[in-house]
């Protein structure tokens, strides 16, 4: 089993700016027309598993549902997914451990996990084996940050570090564990 990353950052860590655009993606639009690994990425996933913040702003993007695998929205506070997507998105609930259980007796096992709040939820119980952070050089100054606070440091250990353009600097970390 694993739970691994995949995100843009800018430069000062956000996911998002301080109004949750994301306009700031397309800051060098010719990035489009590079492979950035994420076809290759999400082929070695099984599923997705995203917040309902993050739900919401992908559900609302124009043009065909974007993802090929099923997307688990964890929320609490939400009672069911909007009718167009089911059978592309499941509602899932409870606490950390518990949603994952669930997801795993389902048969998926590596995890695409999406969101800032999920993120920092998943490392603040060091449950992230792996993290690739492509980083936008733009500065925002504020918005929605991938990082927060956690209980201990969380060593990782960088695989490979790619160029693109000139411009875009992409990381792919491994968390180190001891092995006992």
């Amino acid at each position: 089993m694993k739970n691994s990353v995949f995100i843009a950052t800018s430069l000062d860590g956000f996911i998002a700016g301080k109004n949750d655009e994301l306009d700031w993606l397309s800051t060098f639009p010719e990035i489009d027309h590079v492979d950035t690994g994420f076809n290759d990425f999400t082929y070695q996933v099984d599923a997705l598993l995203m917040g309902k913040n993050t739900f919401e702003i992908v559900a609302g993007f124009e043009g065909e549902w974007f993802y090929k695998k099923p997307v688990f929205v964890w929320s609490n506070s939400t009672s069911e997914l909007p009718l167009k997507f089911h059978g592309k998105a499941f509602l899932v609930q409870g606490t950390l451990k518990e949603v994952l259980t669930q997801i795993h007796e389902q048969g998926f096992k590596n995890l695409y996990i999406d969101g800032g709040k999920t993120i920092q939820s998943f490392l603040k119980e060091d449950l992230i084996d792996e993290m690739i952070i492509t980083t936008i050089p733009v500065l925002l100054g504020g918005g929605i940050p991938l990082f927060g606070d956690l209980p201990k440091p969380l060593v990782f250990t960088c695989k490979k570090t790619t160029l693109f353009l000139d411009k875009v600097v992409q990381n792919h970390f491994v968390r180190l564990r001891e092995t006992t």
